[in-house]
Parts: structure tokens; sequence; C-alpha cells
């Protein structure tokens, strides 16, 4: 079974930029599209951004547009978020998930990881 973990999530004030890493143990990711999702306390989880098997195609919310970037190594199996200037309202905990669909469906999504929490706040 693939097995997740994500990772680089930190208190940062706002402005600042973080880099969230996801990766697989056991298994390669090639074979799956990766999206990344958030849960802020007393909120649902959303959809932040997604990336397909070759990367080639790639996905983002509309309140993280301009400011994050998806992007993916095959070859080291990892996949990245680059969050910049973060604000207070990206504070949450961050799932990578990996699936056969590029979305905002978490139900698509087939593995997840167990987070990696961002805090946003000066």
């Amino acid at each position: 079974q693939l097995q997740l973990v994500e990772s680089g999530g930190d208190l940062v004030q706002p402005g600042g930029s973080l880099r969230l890493s996801c990766t697989a143990s056991r298994f390669t990711l090639d074979y799956y599209n990766i999206g990344w999702f958030r849960q802020a306390p007393g909120k649902e989880r959303e959809g932040v951004s997604c990336i397909t098997r070759s990367g080639r195609s790639t996905l983002y919310a509309d309140p993280v547009k301009g400011r994050f970037f998806i992007s993916r190594d095959n070859a080291k199996k990892m996949v990245y978020l680059q969050m910049d200037s973060l604000k207070p309202e990206d504070t949450g905990l961050y799932y990578c998930a990996a699936g056969a669909v590029c979305g905002w469906n978490a139900g698509g999504y087939d593995y997840w990881g167990q987070g990696t929490q961002v805090t946003v706040s000066s």
C-alpha cells in the first residue's frame, strides 16, 4: 500500500514562504496524480492544488493562485508545494493525497498522508 509522508510545515510570519514536501515510501509516485489539501480548525477540508502524473498539468484553487506552486520529481518520489506570500488564512493542516484524479473531490484520492501543520501568524 502506498504510504505518503508530508513535511515542511512550520510557523511563519505573514508574507513569508514555505515549501512542503510529499514523499512516498515503498512504492513510486509515477502512477498517481497528487493533490494537496488543507484543513483549518472548524472548517472543512479544501483542495489547494494538484498535479498530474507527468507533471504537465496543474490546478490551483482560487485563494492560492499566483502564490502557490506545485511540482514533482518522480525520480526522487517527491512532490512539492511552494507557498509564497503566505497569509493567516493559509493556516491549516496540509495533506498530500494520491489517486487517479486531479481535482478537488477528496473521494477521488486513494491514499493520504498524515498532514503537516502550517501556521501563518505574526
